[in-house]
């Protein structure tokens, strides 16, 4: 009796880790594939989201952006990791790099700075 109550206490465990784990890992709704900027920090407020690059974002976000998710897909040779720049045409400086499947809430440096990006094999 006591084995099959550590037991199931450890299979309860495990099942309760993992849904918590799921709700922290999808905090950003990016869809697959997909780069995701909003105009509110933590993901608040009106979303932008592309698969492939974009030299000139859109009036509505340009220089509006406050946090970022990069929802790529990984694998061998794929540009997964996003450079998003404070000039159109990727020009200017880097204001964040984001590497496959990280999310940023919030950067005081990269805020209110993006103007397009490109998809790149690193940082």
């Amino acid at each position: 009796m006591k084995r099959l109550l550590v037991t199931t206490a450890a299979a309860l465990f495990a099942v309760t880790a993992g849904l918590a784990l799921a709700t922290s890992a999808s905090a950003a709704e990016c869809p697959s594939g997909e780069f995701c900027v909003w105009q509110n920090s933590d993901f608040g407020g009106q979303r932008a989201n592309w698969s492939g690059d974009d030299g000139w974002w859109e009036s509505w976000i340009s220089d509006t952006d406050s946090s970022w998710a990069n929802h790529g897909i990984s694998g061998p040779g794929i540009k997964d990791h996003v450079k998003v720049y404070e000039s159109a045409w990727q020009g200017g400086g880097v204001t964040i790099c984001l590497a496959p499947g990280q999310e940023v809430g919030y950067s005081g440096a990269a805020n209110d700075r993006g103007d397009s990006h490109i998809w790149s094999t690193g940082c």
